[in-house]
């Protein structure tokens, strides 16, 4: 049996990175940054609220999500971190998600975000109060996108 995701060094490589970025233009933290690397892995992967992120390929693949997001979007992790970012909104909010993007690019991050999203088995649920910026690596090179969210709403079946 292999070590939980988030004891994995690639995973609190990909915390570090998601932590750093989100401190350096929000100037605050996401989490209690106290404690060892892998502490601070552990404290975001058991957060009560949603992170994700996604790579910097011409259609973004996601490479993290936390509990709150697995449990959100109905999947598990193998299935998560194998789906283009694109396919967490349905296909007629991909518009709006596309244009959330070139925001986030333009202005490092955004903090106001909201938007229908669908879970791996169809549900559909309104997030609100998102916030969405951009990665960089210690040298400053783009590394991906990063989001987070505490608030969102189940939308009835249509």
């Amino acid at each position: 049996m292999s070590a939980p995701l988030w004891q994995q060094p690639d995973w609190i490589a990909q915390t570090q990175l998601i932590l750093d970025s989100f401190a350096n233009l929000l100037e605050r933290e996401l989490i209690d940054r106290s404690g060892s690397e892998l502490e601070q892995s552990q404290r975001l992967f058991e957060a009560d609220f949603v992170v994700v992120s996604h790579n910097t390929a011409d259609d973004p693949i996601l490479n993290y999500g936390n509990q709150a997001a697995f449990n959100l979007w109905e999947t598990d992790a193998e299935t998560l971190l194998a789906m283009p970012s694109r396919k967490t909104a349905e296909p007629v909010h991909r518009d709006e998600r596309a244009e959330l993007m070139r925001r986030v690019t333009e202005d490092g991050f955004i903090d106001d975000y909201q938007g229908i999203r669908i879970s791996a088995k169809g549900k559909r649920f309104r997030i609100d109060q998102a916030i969405v910026w951009n990665l960089t690596d210690e040298s400053g090179q783009p590394a991906g996108q990063a989001a987070t969210f505490s608030e969102w709403k189940i939308l009835a079946a249509t």
